[in-house]
């Protein structure tokens, strides 16, 4: 294995706002981190990661079990270093190039 940027976003408890499942009600929130390679290529994509999550793009608000909480929103990332493209890891040659288009 290569080196690998790990970025780490914590999303405290809130309530929710307009445009989310139930405006005004409170969420929970959580630490979710993902992977990416420490290249030039990785690096760019960290980049347009950060511009996403400015722009309110990489997590949404779901109902669960009759609970809001903060999850992962349209933006594919690798949350795992290994088990492959199906558990959301690497390896997976298509990656970069599969979130780069979405972004």
């Amino acid at each position: 294995r290569g080196t690998a940027l790990h970025p780490l976003f914590k999303m405290s408890y809130s309530c929710s706002k307009v445009g989310d499942p139930h405006p005004g009600q409170p969420y929970k929130g959580g630490n979710f981190c993902a992977f990416l390679p420490d290249n030039p290529e990785g690096l760019k994509i960290a980049k347009l990661l950060k511009k996403a999550f400015e722009r309110g793009l990489t997590f949404q608000i779901k109902s669960c079990n009759g609970e809001e909480r903060v999850t992962w929103a349209f933006i594919p990332h690798k949350t795992s270093w290994g088990g492959g493209k199906a558990r959301n890891g690497y390896p997976d040659a298509q990656y970069l190039h599969e979130v780069g288009t979405v972004l």
